[in-house]
C-alpha cells in the first residue's frame, strides 16, 4: 500500500490512527511535533502526511505551509486532523496547502476514505 507519515504530540491518537493504517496495509512512520514532521518527510518522502495542529515547537498550520511550498515535498498530500473544528479552522488549515481537513478523532471508515481519496489522486 502506502507510506504514511502521522505527526502528532498525542500518543493515544497516533497510536489509533496507526492501528487503523497499518490493518489496511499501510507503512506508517510518525512525529511528535511540526519540526520533526517536516524532517521525517524529507527524509522518508511518504506518500501522505496527516498533520496534527496543536503541538510544540511547530503548529500543525505552520508545518503544513512548510511542507506545501518546499519543493522537496510539495508533492506530498497533507490531510489536518485536529480537534480545532470552527469554519476559520478548517479554511485556514487548506490555504496552508492542506489537500483536506478531518476533525478528531475521525472515525475509521472517514479516515481510510479521505487517505484513499487523496492517495488515488496524487496517483493519478
Amino acid at each position: 500500500m502506502a507510506t504514511i507519515l502521522i505527526v502528532d504530540d498525542s500518543m493515544t491518537m497516533m497510536e489509533g490512527h496507526k492501528r487503523i493504517l497499518e490493518k489496511a496495509g499501510h507503512v506508517v512512520y510518525s512525529a511528535d511535533n511540526g519540526e520533526a514532521g517536516i524532517a521525517r518527510a524529507i527524509e522518508l518522502q511518504p506518500d501522505l502526511i496527516l498533520m496534527d495542529v496543536v503541538m510544540p515547537k511547530m503548529n500543525g498550520f505552520q508545518a503544513t505551509r512548510k511542507l506545501t511550498r518546499d519543493d522537496r515535498t510539495k508533492h506530498i498530500p497533507v490531510i489536518i486532523v485536529t480537534s480545532k473544528d470552527q469554519k476559520t479552522d478548517i479554511m485556514w488549515g487548506k490555504r496552508q496547502g492542506a489537500q483536506d481537513y478531518l476533525i478528531k478523532p475521525a472515525e475509521e471508515k472517514q479516515l481510510l476514505g479521505t487517505v484513499s481519496k487523496l492517495l488515488m489522486a496524487a496517483s493519478a
